[in-house]
């Protein structure tokens, strides 16, 4: 008597209704759509979107929907016309505490998007993705570089105790570049002496002493070969900040490369222009500590705007005003990690610093103990504002201190920041862990990228998927008969878990991919085919129907099982090291190897043993 286990029954039913479950948003389609967040990222309240809606009713927008999705406002709109219209209607009035993109919306039910699911998300070459391309502010690498020598020449002339007037930058007349710094000295001092610290504290200076109406000063420049260097570096390490804050975020196989001279672009597949996406990976910002300065009246310097020397005005988040010293304890650039937790205190960064800056930290809260430290945010954007009737953009610096706390113990290289939101404190270990721009980057375009590989070749690489399974279906059904049929609903088992695979995982599909979900059911037909010619030896060799049946699946497992193995070692191995469309294959590959071992071995035994096991004795079978 032929029989099967009622446990594995339960068990393939169950896997195939899960399977058809997260299959199904992939089948409704989705629409073009807005998505709207917080710049903070906390929830929208339902008045503003009722407040949105509105207003985008009011400028003759057409929406077919929008709800809430995990606290972000998503707008359904019907076409990429009316999408860009929603967009740029938001910007102009909600620019300052939101953020929008550009995206897609499934159209499944609204019981689907309750329960978390997704549709299989699809790769650059068959649905496109977000397409940035930021502009590297080269200039302001010189400036910071100069800035830094600024400050060391400062504190070399206070050690050498000899006086200055004052530091300013050089710019080159021809090119409005700024080439490098011009130290003003008062009557009587030591030019020569000077001079030498200079040379001495920044060596790639060019020094030379000049006469200026003012009095005598001693000049640096920096040669063109080290202001390239400087702009290279800049733009390289913005690429790999870039590429740090993108792995940070689980985008599945990014591009991010240099583009000409001075810009990045940045292709993530599937994302469609996320807006925490676009939000973070742009965003540039820095971390200063800072002693609170206990002399000064912070009321009194925002009233009269003239802060003591030494000193400098910041806000809060509440916007009450604090004066800090100007000497900066320690910076973002220094720290090694940066984690995100939730204590007793609330959301909460913990930070630990490189060996320079806890040496300066521990000294700081050596010398002041019990006395305010404050942790500075500083972001840098660009925005477009419309003056006069006509739009214009402006570089905007946000400074802000977001955690002041006295020192009660004294501590170096390990601490927390406290203060912020949930949403903050985890952007801002994300920032923090994968490094600040040398120099800020700012958007120039924006766009969700067309399929990569061409309207015709995608509809070849479906017409393929399609043309290979009919072709193999019928030479089943032909050929093996009521077996073949077998083979053929497990064939569509198969392609049905490997999409649910693929859309639990998050999993892009490409093109390779697709050529991946081919080979798969070719591969699963092998085993059928095994198994089903095993039982045609058996009854050759006059073996009844249902021991046939049971030594044809037994006897080719072993064979099937090491066929399949191996195929698998390998595309693990692709998955593991290959990149960009070999390891869009690999993964299709491995997750179809392991689901046509499931339906070849078990769904085809399943069905098999319904329709020939039990008490019945059939008398031959259609094989």
């Amino acid at each position: 008597m032929l029989e099967y286990a009622r446990w594995k029954y339960i068990l393939i039913c169950a896997v195939l209704a899960i399977a058809l479950l997260l299959c199904m948003p992939t089948l409704f389609g989705q629409d073009e759509a807005l998505q709207i967040a917080t710049r903070d990222r906390t929830a929208i309240p339902s008045a503003v979107q009722a407040d949105m809606e509105k207003y985008l009713r009011e400028k003759a927008v057409t929406f077919t929907k929008t709800y809430l999705d995990n606290g972000v406002l998503m707008v359904r709109l019907p076409n990429v016309a009316e999408q860009l219209k929603a967009r740029d209607s938001i910007e102009d009035k909600y620019s300052q505490g939101y953020v929008t993109a550009l995206s897609f919306a499934p159209r499944m039910p609204e019981w689907m998007r309750k329960l978390g699911l997704r549709p299989i998300p699809l790769g650059l070459d068959l649905r496109g993705g977000l397409y940035l391309l930021y502009q590297v502010d080269v200039q302001g690498a010189v400036k910071q570089l100069l800035e830094g020598y600024e400050q060391d020449i400062r504190r070399a002339l206070t050690t050498a105790k000899l006086p200055l007037n004052d530091v300013t930058t050089i710019t080159d007349p021809q090119t409005a570049q700024t080439v490098g710094l011009r130290v003003s000295l008062p009557a009587g001092t030591d030019v020569d002496q000077v001079r030498a610290i200079v040379a001495k504290t920044v060596p790639d200076f060019t020094v030379s002493t000049v006469t200026l109406p003012s009095g005598q000063a001693v000049e640096g420049r920096l040669p063109q070969a080290k202001i390239r260097e400087r702009q290279d570096y800049a733009i390289q390490q913005n690429l790999t900040t870039l590429r740090n804050r993108v792995n940070e975020l689980g985008v599945a196989e990014p591009i991010v490369q240099r583009q000409g001279l001075d810009r990045i672009n940045v292709q993530l597949p599937g994302v469609q222009n996320s807006a925490e996406v676009k939000d973070v990976l742009g965003k540039v910002a820095k971390l200063e500590f800072r002693l609170d300065d206990l002399n000064g009246n912070a009321y009194e310097v925002a009233q009269h705007g003239h802060a003591p020397i030494g000193t400098k005005l910041y806000y809060t988040k509440d916007g009450q005003p604090l004066l800090l010293r100007r000497e900066v304890i320690a910076t973002g650039d220094e720290l090694t990690t940066a984690n995100f937790t939730t204590t007793q205190d609330g959301p909460t960064v913990n930070v630990r610093l490189d060996q320079r800056a806890g040496d300066r930290m521990l000294k700081a809260t050596q010398a002041n103990l019990n006395h305010p430290m404050a942790v500075v945010y500083i972001e840098s954007r660009r925005e477009t504002v419309t003056v006069n009737g006509q739009k214009t953009t402006r570089d905007v610096t946000d400074q802000k201190v977001i955690n002041n706390a006295t020192i009660r113990g004294v501590f170096s290289n390990n601490f927390m920041i406290t203060g912020m939101t949930a949403g903050e404190a985890r952007d801002l270990a994300l920032l923090l862990r994968s490094g600040s721009f040398a120099v800020p980057i700012y958007p120039v375009e924006e766009h969700a990228v067309g399929p990569s590989l061409g309207k015709e070749n995608i509809e070849k690489g479906v017409d393929a998927l399609e043309i290979g399974m009919a072709g193999v279906f019928l030479f089943m059904a032909i050929y093996y008969r009521i077996f073949g049929l077998v083979a053929d609903v497990v064939l569509l088992a198969n392609v049905v878990l490997l999409t649910a695979l693929l859309s639990m995982l998050g999993a892009a599909l490409s093109l390779p991919g697709i050529a991946g979900i081919i080979l798969t059911v070719g591969m699963a037909v092998d085993a059928n085919v095994l198994i089903y010619e095993r039982i045609r030896e058996e009854l050759r060799n006059g073996v009844s129907p249902q021991a046939s049946i049971r030594a044809g699946f037994e006897k080719a497992f072993s064979a099937i099982f090491d066929s399949n193995f191996t195929a698998f070692i390998a595309g693990v191995v692709l998955w593991i090291l290959g990149s960009g469309p070999i390891r869009g294959f690999a993964v299709v590959l491995t997750l179809g190897i392991a689901t046509s071992m499931f339906t070849s071995l078990m769904g085809s035994r399943a069905l098999i043993t319904l329709m020939y096991g039990g008490r019945r004795k059939p008398a031959r079978l259609l094989i």
